[in-house]
């Protein structure tokens, strides 16, 4: 026999669900905490701002994003409540209406999807964790799959059902640059400048510890020289041309006849210089 329960004063909060590996991590400016209500329309989870302040978000399914009709039912709901209500709104359609004010456009920055798939439409509500808020998103969520819609007349006919009501997965939100393991907020500025520094600094680094290993290097000495045929000097056999071989110039096909220079003996080498020896004058 089990002991009853001692009486809780007061409502009791609504039942939340942990996310799912298909739910985004962010919506906008909200991060997403937990799962409050899941419908085949679309999902309300509980998250929070970079100022943590608590929100009930409700995002689009892909098969109510797909829908022109659902995305203006969503719009149209949205546009009806009160203006405290709705802290901020995003997605195709969101940026008209009474409301269109509250649209946040912060996804300028990410990387494009294409116009054949719009972006899904999400809007942040205050969150006051009281089960009105569960119910209150249950009822916005009706209204964009016509699950609580009354029927008009007598029903005749096969049964209508959306064609997108088997699409229960989250719409597409889209996040970039992607954030830290870990981290609740996105990459900033300040982190970026930072890494590039840390990566400037490390490459200077890799530089300078190069030039100081080439620097202690030891210097090499070139090989010598390799001889040619046409460089290669004989070495035996033939004599050099200061040992008696003539000339280029006294050889040359030029000279045809030996000039009076070459042919009479020089004073100097021809005639020879002794005492004995007469001289020009001695003749006479």
């Amino acid at each position: 026999m089990t002991a009853p329960e001692p009486p809780t004063d007061g409502p009791q909060p609504p039942r939340l669900s942990p996310l799912l590996p298909s739910d985004p991590p962010k919506v906008g400016d909200y991060w997403l905490e937990a799962r409050l209500v899941a419908t085949p329309s679309g999902v309300a989870y509980i998250g929070h701002d970079q100022a943590n302040t608590a929100a009930m978000l409700i995002l689009l399914s892909e098969g109510a994003t797909a829908d022109a009709g659902a995305r203006e039912r969503f719009a149209g709901t949205v546009n009806q409540m009160h203006i405290d209500t709705v802290l901020a709104r995003g997605g195709h359609g969101q940026a008209e209406g009474r409301l269109g004010g509250r649209y946040t456009d912060d996804q300028h920055d990410d990387p494009q999807i294409g116009e054949e798939t719009p972006a899904t439409p999400w809007v942040a509500l205050a969150y006051d964790a009281s089960p009105a808020s569960a119910a209150e998103a249950a009822r916005i969520l009706a209204e964009v799959d016509l699950s609580e819609l009354p029927l008009q007349g007598t029903p005749a006919g096969p049964g209508y059902q959306l064609h997108w009501l088997d699409r229960t997965r989250p719409g597409i939100a889209k996040l970039w640059p992607l954030p830290w393991p870990g981290r609740h907020d996105r990459a900033g500025w300040l982190s970026i400048l930072a890494s590039w520094l840390l990566m400037l600094l490390l490459a200077a680094l890799a530089v300078l510890i190069a030039i100081l290993i080439f620097q202690q290097a030891p210097p090499v000495t070139p090989p010598p020289p390799v001889p040619t045929s046409a460089s290669a000097s004989p070495q035996s056999g033939s004599p050099s041309p200061q040992s008696g071989s003539p000339s280029p110039s006294s050889a040359s096909p030029a000279s045809g006849s030996p000039s009076p220079q070459s042919a009479s003996p020089s004073p100097a080498s021809g005639s020879p210089s002794g005492p004995g020896s007469p001289t020009p004058n001695s003749r006479l």
